[in-house]
């Protein structure tokens, strides 16, 4: 069983709380959960305590091999409960096949194009 450390979202319309949850990685995101770790507040200004964990359960379940989120283990780093890096995939950037089809079509018309236009006498 995959454990993952997540966010469920709770709170009103345009009001946003965040639950820190321990979870299978199958269940959906506001669905069943192992156990609550946290919280997280976005509607509280920066200089006050937005985030709050157990540290003693975060330890655990990292111990255990629950995988943080991106944004939960960012948390995480900023509690000094671990260290996390940007992701870098330069592959993700890249166009797909149908788009690099289509760039090279666009690129062979310009060709043909250019080589019409030599072709003819200024005059």
């Amino acid at each position: 069983m995959s454990v993952k450390i997540r966010m469920t979202r709770g709170g009103a319309k345009k009001r946003p709380y965040y639950r820190i949850v321990v979870a299978d990685s199958r269940s959906p995101r506001d669905g069943r959960f192992i156990e609550k770790i946290g919280s997280y507040d976005p509607m509280l200004p920066k200089d006050r305590e937005r985030v709050q964990l157990d540290v003693e359960r975060v330890k655990y379940w990292l111990s255990q091999g629950a995988q943080p989120s991106d944004r939960v283990a960012r948390f995480f780093t900023q509690a000094g409960l671990m260290k996390w890096e940007h992701g870098n995939n330069p592959e993700k950037a890249k166009p797909k096949a149908k788009a690099q089809e289509r760039i090279k079509m666009e690129a062979q018309k310009a060709a043909e194009a250019a080589a019409a236009a030599a072709e003819q006498p200024a005059g």
